[in-house]
C-alpha cells in the first residue's frame, strides 16, 4: 500500500525527519528551487500538511492541494495557517500545545533577569579583563519585588505568573476578559494601563489580526524609560518600529525579545542597541520539548489517516 503524501513546509529535527519518512511519502516544499512548479507537480496527491508554526500555510499552497485534509502546526503559535482558507475547504488544522509551555515561561522569565541584572554584559566584562583591570561591574536592577505585567494570560502567561510568583512580585494581567483561575492577580482590561502599572511587561498573547501591533507606540510609552518590554509570543504583536525608535531615544528603559519581524533576517538596527536582549525564536528550544512536539505532530498524522479524534486540534 502507497505511504499518504504529506507536503513539509520545513527541516524538523533527525529524530521527527526518520519516523515521518517511515511513515509517509514527504514532499519537502522547503527544498524546491521552483515552488510553483513543485506545488503543481505534487499538489493534488498531498493529502497533509506537516509545518512549523512560523512557517504555517498560504492560501495558495492550501489551494494547490485539493486533496488537504489537514496541517499539522509543529509550534503552539498558528497565525500563520490561513484558517479562513481552511474554514472553506473544510481542512482541519492542530497545534502543539502545552507541550512547550514550561519552556517558553522559562525563557521568558530568564531574559527577564538577564536584562534586569546585566547578565551578558557582565560576563564579557570578566571575559574581556575589564573586572581586574576596571573595578566592578556598573550597578543593575533588582527583581524582587517589582511590579510585572502579563498581556495574555492563556497557558504560557500564567505559567510565566507562577514563575514570578517565587519573586514576590506584583503581578497583574490582561486579556479579553478576567480570568477565574487568576483570582489573586490583577485584571487590568487596558494594555496601556497596564503598562503603565507595570515595571517588567510580559508580552504572551497568540497572534492574530485582532492583536497586531497591540503593544504600540502608546503601550511603549506608558512603559516608559525604567521599563522593560519581554516578547516570547509572536513579532507582530508589537509594533516593531515603534519599539526601535522608542529604544534609540529612551522612551522604553529595555527590551528582551525571542521574535522579529522578517526573522532571521532582522532589523539591523536591533544590533546597534544596547538596552535590548536578541534571542534566535528558541523559547520552546530544549530537546525534551522539541521531541515532544515532534511526537504530537505525528500523533495528530496518524490519528487523522486512522480516522480517529484529533489530538489537538485548533478546527
Amino acid at each position: 500500500m502507497s505511504k499518504p503524501v504529506v507536503l513539509q513546509m520545513g527541516a524538523y529535527p533527525e529524530w521527527d525527519e526518520v519516523p515521518l519518512n517511515a511513515d509517509y511519502d514527504l514532499r519537502r516544499y522547503f527544498e524546491a528551487a521552483d515552488k510553483d512548479a513543485f506545488l503543481a507537480e505534487c499538489g493534488a496527491h498531498v493529502r497533509a500538511i506537516a509545518t512549523r508554526g512560523e512557517l504555517g500555510a498560504s492560501r495558495k499552497v492550501i489551494e494547490a492541494c485539493p486533496n488537504l485534509g489537514l496541517i499539522s502546526v509543529y509550534g503552539v503559535g498558528f497565525d500563520a495557517v490561513d484558517l479562513q482558507a481552511c474554514r472553506e475547504r473544510g481542512i482541519r488544522v492542530t497545534n502543539t500545545p502545552d507541550v512547550l509551555t514550561g519552556d517558553v515561561a522559562d525563557l521568558g522569565v530568564a531574559m527577564m533577569l538577564a536584562v534586569a541584572r546585566g547578565i551578558v554584559g557582565a560576563e564579557a566584562w570578566v571575559r574581556g579583563g575589564h573586572w581586574a583591570a576596571k573595578g566592578n561591574y556598573p550597578l543593575q536592577r533588582r527583581i524582587w519585588g517589582k511590579k510585572a505585567g502579563i498581556l495574555g494570560l492563556g497557558r504560557i502567561g500564567f505559567e510565566i505568573a507562577q514563575r514570578l510568583r517565587g519573586f514576590g512580585m506584583d503581578i497583574a494581567y490582561s486579556d479579553v476578559a478576567a480570568k477565574d483561575y487568576a483570582a489573586d492577580l490583577t485584571f487590568i482590561a487596558d494594555p496601556v494601563e497596564l503598562a503603565r502599572h507595570s515595571e517588567f511587561l510580559f508580552v504572551a498573547l497568540a497572534a492574530s489580526a485582532q492583536t497586531l501591533h497591540i503593544v504600540n507606540r502608546e503601550v511603549i510609552e506608558a512603559l516608559g524609560p525604567e521599563g522593560v518590554l519581554v516578547n516570547v509570543s509572536r513579532a507582530s504583536n508589537i509594533d516593531e518600529q515603534a519599539l526601535i525608535a522608542a529604544l534609540q531615544d529612551g522612551r522604553l528603559g529595555a527590551a528582551a525579545l525571542d521574535v522579529f519581524d522578517n526573522e532571521p533576517r532582522i532589523d539591523p538596527r536591533f544590533l546597534d542597541l544596547p538596552n535590548v536582549l536578541l534571542q534566535p525564536h528558541q523559547a520552546s528550544g530544549t530537546i525534551e520539548t522539541r521531541k515532544a512536539m515532534g511526537e504530537l505532530v505525528r500523533n495528530n498524522l496518524a490519528a487523522h489517516f486512522a480516522g480517529q479524534p484529533l489530538l489537538t486540534p485548533v478546527i
